[in-house]
């Protein structure tokens, strides 16, 4: 059974940072696409970022770029969110999710297994 498991949400001030994880089980590691997207109240999800975990390159949607990193630790199955520069507009609750190919894709229909999600709440 594939899990994922989402940590290190919570509620930060405008400025702040979060790091969040994405602990997996179940999957080999190395093959797999993994993305973080994110969902606010009213809205659609969306992408925000991800990373081969194959060879490592990664993605951003423009807004996140130079504030966000993804990152992974293959000996502990995990990929990491680091969040800088938080803003308001960043609140939303955060998923990661695996996709059986190593390549990167922001539409999450293409993504085969998700976490249960963790909430981030930037505060103006």
């Amino acid at each position: 059974e594939v899990l994922l498991v989402e940590s290190g949400g919570g509620l930060v001030q405008a400025g702040g940072s979060l790091k969040l994880s994405c602990a997996t089980s179940g999957l080999a590691f190395d093959d797999y696409a993994i993305g973080w997207f994110r969902q606010a109240p009213g809205k659609e999800r969306e992408g925000v970022s991800c990373i081969s975990t194959n060879d490592g390159s990664t993605s951003y949607v423009d807004s996140v770029k130079g504030r966000f990193t993804v990152s992974k630790d293959n000996a502990r199955r995990t990929v990491y969110l680091q969040m800088n520069n938080l803003r308001p507009e960043d609140t939303a609750v955060y998923f990661c999710a695996v996709r059986r190919f190593q390549l990167c894709a922001w539409y999450p229909n293409l993504y085969d297994y998700w976490g249960q999600g963790t909430q981030v709440t930037v505060s103006s």
